[in-house]
């Protein structure tokens, strides 16, 4: 068993018990520990690693408290580096688990109301996370995400065009709706056509949500002779980029 972590059990149970009699109980119990090595691991300074771990929690709960308590891991760790704080991926998620912070997942399993019968079947990932474009109107992203306000939770749907990386039409409803996506892509469509602009042959690419494989929405698709397209699960585009862009 680690020495740091035999200290900081020793650390809990030293006013109650003392440290030589915890550790006596621990040789005991198979675990060897002396007295001289505890209070010369106490003496020690801390690691750079410790140093750096403990300025990292600071960082990451005024992250995850600036955000109500929603994100989790991987917008914690997005959020860091656009605040300048170059810190792993894996390291973020180390910490929040030992601090027990965590943030509120998106309900996948959520009712909507188009049942299962009301979906199409899915078309072929024909962007393949190559999210790239050189002109406008040749490839969209379209997402569903959440924002807590005071009045409860809120949903956000919206379709971004990756050459400019502007969101083209969005969304804003209490209830994930089928009619939430289709508001949203109806506002680009309109907008791109009200100024004459061709979105013929444009690849629309989003996540396996049901709200974008309702027969609604891929009718309407095909009306603006726009192609499907579906990612892998849970996985439309890449979010920490829309984030670092949208916030």
């Amino acid at each position: 068993m680690p020495t740091a972590v035999l200290v900081d059990y020793i650390d809990q149970h030293r006013d109650r018990f003392g440290v030589e009699p915890l550790c006596a109980v621990l040789k005991d119990a198979g675990v060897q520990i002396a007295p001289s090595t505890y209070y010369a691991a106490k003496k020690r300074p801390p690691s750079a690693r410790a140093v750096r771990d403990a300025e990292l929690v600071v960082d990451i709960k005024t992250a995850h408290k600036a955000n109500l308590g929603v994100y989790g891991a991987r917008k914690i760790h997005a959020e860091l580096n656009r605040e300048g704080v170059t810190v792993a991926r894996c390291t973020v998620e180390r910490l929040m688990r030992a601090e027990g912070l965590r943030g509120i997942p998106r309900e996948k399993t959520r009712k909507t109301t188009v049942g299962g019968g009301a979906e199409t079947e899915r078309p072929e990932d024909k962007v393949k996370r190559k999210f790239v474009a050189t002109a406008p109107n040749q490839l969209w992203v379209a997402d569903l995400t959440y924002v807590r306000t005071h009045a409860g939770w809120t949903y956000v749907a919206f379709v971004l065009d990756v050459s400019s990386q502007m969101i083209v039409g969005w969304q804003v409803s209490t209830s994930l709706r089928t009619d939430l996506a289709l508001d949203a892509l109806d506002m680009g469509l309109w907008a791109r056509q009200r100024v004459g602009q061709d979105v013929t042959g444009l690849i629309h690419h989003s996540d396996r949500g049901v709200q974008y494989r309702a027969i609604r929405y891929t009718e309407r698709l095909a009306e603006a002779e726009a192609v499907a397209s579906v990612g892998s699960r849970g996985d439309s585009y890449d979010c920490e980029t829309v984030d670092q862009r949208h916030g």
